[in-house]
């Protein structure tokens, strides 16, 4: 059936405004005026009055955690009780009493920030734990993800012990006397990972399914996401299948760019032999780059850094991989047809793997190759001029402002600060660069992130702008948000704005971005989020 939409305030994304647009068969018809429009009238067409609302295209997370995100749906939110250590400890105590766990059952958790303590600004350990419970297992994991704490009686059922041995590109914190803490970094946090939950299909269906309906009413329609190593000892396989049922069920109601995270050369080579590679799939779910976790995070103090830590100087970091690994599946992957893209926070890291997509791309030219840095936070001058120079995608989350300003100064110093965070100097440079959330890191909000890209201020806004020319116009976070995020994926000829021949996602809006307050950009309600034309979010007044 031909939907004619009149009277609405409708910003492209790619060619300024329109009143009118129509949809037929999932796709855009016919974007222009309401007199335009209605020439298409057919007699059983639907005529829809937008009553001058807002529309735009449907919103693109270039970096999250779908799967994990369903999953910490079913978990604590820990967010809620970290303002100190005892009402985290009272916190998981109340919610094993209100889900009755029982004996070897394992409550978890994530969202908790030691930052965030009023008492004590340290990590839990397991003894902390141990005084809310010594029978059911506990694993709660920070908010950046890159640590997780587990108690006792959880080490107990995980089998680690003083005599455990140590994971490469990872730890897990010991005492004088060698013994656990509970405390796992990095790479080890498989350790628990691959023993305290195994999924099998259909429960990845329902934390999908769960996860793309929260997306939905935050007007997300497109996602990137890496999902293979959220429960690394499931088969990427079982994942796939999962995503391909709900497609063929009608229950997917994100479209899907899977950011392949293949941990080491021999699982990259197996991927790839199957057939799989960048573009393999359909519009709802595809194949998209090669995805490598190249070091930590800011605020655990994993990330990989040039300098030592300014609040730490015992450290430098963690890079999971070694200059030799990421030159030999950065390459492999690039001349196999599969682009790249590095989570990189530190600048060491980040010098690494600038050098070995230069190396790949000088012994395998590609002009149009979209390889990519995910977060590039800590940056230099050297590095900015390399995205340009190599082409590089950013892929940036700018509601990391919203927490990030609180440390960053503090972690690396006021000097290198200055060079982190540098959005708009990668925008002006001519890099495309892409919004996200690295949800369940932080929720996939769009509004939310708009508001930090565009003030610069944590979402409270009881902080000054940090670097407050580095803030991004209206105009430039929703870009970030829709086109730039499907050129990210090879996508932006189908998706990514409104214009006729494109696919018809898109979203309501109650209030016009370009004349909120930008203050209360976060304030702006998502009436309505359409894909294919069809509606898949309303909000009920």
């Amino acid at each position: 059936m031909r939907r004619i939409y009149i009277n609405g305030n409708v910003y492209t994304v790619t060619n300024g405004n329109a009143e009118a647009f129509i949809e037929e068969d999932g796709k855009f018809i016919y974007v222009g005026d309401n007199e335009g429009a209605l020439t298409y009238k057919q007699d059983d067409s639907d005529v829809i009055d937008l009553q001058n609302k807002f529309v735009t295209a449907g919103f693109n997370d270039s970096h999250m955690h779908v799967v994990e995100f369903g999953d910490y749906l079913e978990m604590m939110h820990m967010g809620d009780f970290t303002g100190s250590l005892k009402e985290l400890k009272d916190g998981i105590k109340k919610f094993i009493s209100e889900k009755n766990l029982k004996e070897n059952e394992w409550a978890r958790g994530r969202g908790w920030n030691n930052d965030y303590f009023t008492d004590e600004n340290r990590f839990p350990t397991r003894y902390d734990l141990d005084e809310v419970s010594t029978t059911c297992p506990i694993c709660i994991i920070r908010t950046c993800g890159h640590i997780c704490v587990v108690n006792s009686k959880g080490l107990e059922l995980l089998g680690i012990t003083k005599d455990s041995p140590q994971v490469e590109g990872g730890v897990f914190d010991i005492d004088e006397n060698g013994e656990p803490l509970g405390i796992f970094r990095e790479n080890a946090l498989e350790l628990v990972y691959s023993k305290a939950l195994t999924p099998d299909k259909e429960s990845f269906k329902s934390m999908i399914y769960e996860a793309c309906k929260v997306l939905n009413s935050y007007g997300v329609t497109s996602a990137q996401t890496d999902d293979f190593v959220a429960f690394p000892q499931v088969d990427y396989e079982i994942l796939i299948d999962a995503y391909k049922e709900l497609e063929k069920e009608g229950k997917l109601t994100v479209k899907i760019n899977q950011q392949a995270q293949l941990v080491n050369i021999d699982d990259l080579k197996g991927f790839i032999d199957k057939g799989y590679k960048t573009g393999v799939g359909t519009d709802y779910f595809k194949i998209g780059p090669l995805k490598l976790l190249g070091d930590g995070s800011l605020g655990a103090r994993t990330a990989y850094i040039t300098e030592p830590y300014y609040d730490d100087n015992s450290t430098c970091g963690i890079s999971i991989y070694t200059q030799e690994q990421l030159d030999e599946m950065i390459e492999y992957a690039h001349k196999n047809g599969m682009h790249v893209v590095v989570h990189c926070i530190g600048d060491k890291i980040m010098y690494m793997v600038v050098e070995a997509m230069e190396k790949a791309l000088k012994k395998y030219p590609k002009e149009d190759h979209r390889h990519g840095i995910v977060h590039c936070q800590i940056t230099t001058k050297e590095l900015l001029d390399k995205f340009k120079e190599l082409k590089l995608h950013a892929y940036i989350q700018s509601i990391f402002l919203d927490y990030d300003i609180n440390i960053v100064e503090d972690r690396i110093g006021k000097e290198r600060a200055k060079y982190t965070y540098n959005f708009k100097t990668l925008m002006d440079s001519g890099v495309i660069t892409s919004n996200g959330s690295d949800s369940p890191v932080e929720l996939p909000n769009v509004m939310n992130g708009m508001q930090c890209a565009v003030t610069r201020k944590n979402l409270n806004g009881d902080k000054k702008p940090f670097l407050p020319e580095q803030a991004l116009s209206v105009e430039e976070a929703i870009k970030s948000y829709t086109i730039m995020g499907a050129y990210g994926s090879f996508e932006e000829n189908s998706k990514g704005s409104i214009e006729k021949g494109k696919v018809a996602d898109f979203v309501v809006l109650g209030q016009n971005p370009f004349e909120t307050n930008i203050n209360k950009l976060k304030d702006v309600e998502i009436l309505a989020t359409y894909l294919d034309g069809k509606c898949v979010f309303e909000k009920v007044n």
